[in-house]
């Protein structure tokens, strides 16, 4: 996992859930992009302090190709995804979106099965 940055502020850690909650919702509803209809979830935003940039992880299930194209069909809509979120939050300057894969979910799911694997293991060996 990421570690949060110490020097975010209430304010911006507001901002970075109302973001994650707009291109969720932009992204499950309103994107017709053929490219994203494979299960993808946002994971985190991270925004930085002078609104200029938004760092959008995001969570696909699939194999490489599916998430090498599903990257690629976000990254041609982050235009429409960035207008979507400046009509729904009220902010001076709408950041820049940048969509960047989160591998943390394949991550956890392998060590589940080494796990898995080990105790069974242990308990064949007993």
């Amino acid at each position: 996992m990421r570690k949060k940055p110490k020097s975010a502020s209430q304010r911006l850690m507001r901002i970075n859930d109302e973001i994650l909650r707009e291109c969720a919702n932009i992204l499950r509803s309103e994107l017709k992009d053929p490219r994203i209809s494979t299960m993808v979830s946002v994971t985190e935003v991270e925004t930085a302090n002078d609104l200029s940039q938004a760092k959008v992880f995001v969570s696909i299930m699939g194999d490489d190709e599916q998430k090498k194209e599903v990257m690629e069909g976000l990254k041609n809509a982050s235009g429409f995804i960035r207008r979507g979120i400046a009509e729904k939050i009220n902010l001076r300057n709408t950041p820049e979106i940048k969509f960047l894969l989160d591998n943390s979910l394949d991550y956890s799911l392998k060590m589940a099965k080494l796990i898995a694997q080990a105790n069974s293991d242990k308990s064949v060996e007993e």
